[in-house]
């Protein structure tokens, strides 16, 4: 990639009651960030005027634009959602969530036509966004749908950890239904290649978990391991990858041997996060693997307990524009060393 290229990061305000918008404010406090890359935030531009009133912020000059294409570098750059939208501070309503779909659905299309490098999205209410639209499930789920693309990852990342999900959002009561040999194989896969071509990871050492408590005890509690995560892994390892496992996730994100891998796969959402949030906690980042476009989030939640208090921490929002960016880099170098290889010559033929 140029090095002197910089690039466009898109950010959606998710639901304007949670602390989303402040993150976005704290975030544009720091001008270092504002030069490294030319940020488009898609947001009523009201929004910060009464967040920096409210908490008293250091004032912040915003650049109102039409498109991405506008922006700025060293600015704060607004695509204004248009609508004066009456909101309180920690009261989501169907209103907050209809300019958490205008911004998500905004971005993409920016990004479908390349107007955009990579997307970050501020957390959104799942629960209200579907009073809108009843098919939303997540963000994982709706960037594969719109891009039409299969093997979309989530996969929570930090410093230390990254830890990938088999299934998302689902029904713990429904979870064993969705899990089959082939599922796991192909959640390695995918996250094989991501750790590959997004993170530089050249040989990936995945550690896998179980389903069951204790993974399963040898089959006497739950057969899922010895059925379905044991012969997926056996058949990773048998396609080359460095698979292993099953694990415990109690014992596993309990000790240090969760750190001794580049990636860990877990068969649900709570198993997964649970163990990565503790560890993370404000710095993790969402990212979703497996798709041609970029996409981060913070690893938090709207948390609208919080977002009357002024005390919202910016670090995880930070984070994942640096992982956009560095995802970004990361896929321009990977496309390098495997575009054009040497070809094997005859006369390498003749020294066997």
């Amino acid at each position: 990639m140029d090095k002197e290229k910089k690039l466009k990061i898109g950010i959606t305000c998710g639901d304007i009651a949670g602390i989303g918008p402040e993150t976005i404010y704290k975030l544009c406090m720091d001008s270092r960030i504002l030069h490294e890359s030319y940020l488009v935030i898609y947001c009523p531009a009201e929004t910060f005027h009464h967040l920096r009133k409210q908490f008293q912020l250091e004032e912040l000059s915003f650049n109102v634009i039409q498109q991405a294409q506008q922006a700025q570098l060293g600015k704060a750059n607004v695509i204004n959602f248009k609508n004066t939208v009456p909101y309180v501070l920690g009261k989501p309503n169907k209103a907050t969530a209809e300019i958490a779909l205008w911004a998500l659905e905004t971005t993409r299309a920016d990004l479908q036509k390349g107007a955009l490098d990579a997307v970050v999205t501020a957390p959104l209410s799942k629960a209200q966004v579907m009073l809108v639209d009843p098919e939303f499930v997540g963000h994982t789920e709706y960037y594969q749908k719109h891009f039409k693309e299969e093997g979309a990852l989530m996969v929570l990342c930090s410093d230390r950890l990254r830890v990938a999900l088999v299934t998302n959002h689902v029904a713990l009561a429904g979870l064993s239904d969705l899990l089959s040999k082939e599922a796991v194989f192909l959640a390695l896969k995918n996250l094989e290649t991501a750790l590959q071509k997004d993170f530089n990871v050249v040989k990936p050492r995945i550690a896998v978990l179980g389903l069951n408590p204790h993974a399963g005890e040898s089959g006497n509690i739950g057969k899922e391991e010895l059925e379905i995560i044991s012969p997926a892994i056996s058949a990773a390892r048998n396609a080359g990858m460095l698979a292993f496992g099953p694990y415990s996730a109690d014992g596993f994100f309990g000790s240090a041997q969760c750190f001794q891998f580049d990636a860990v796969l877990a068969m649900y959402h709570d198993q997964g996060l649970t163990g990565f949030k503790a560890i993370a906690q404000d710095e993790g980042v969402n990212y979703t693997a497996g798709l041609s476009v970029i996409r981060t989030s913070p690893g938090h939640g709207t948390a609208f307990d919080l977002a009357t208090k002024g005390e919202a921490n910016e670090s995880g929002l930070r984070n994942a524009v640096y992982l956009a960016m560095d995802i970004f880099k990361n896929r321009e170098n990977y496309r390098v060393r495997n575009s054009n290889p040497l070809p094997y010559s005859a006369g390498a033929r003749e020294l066997q």
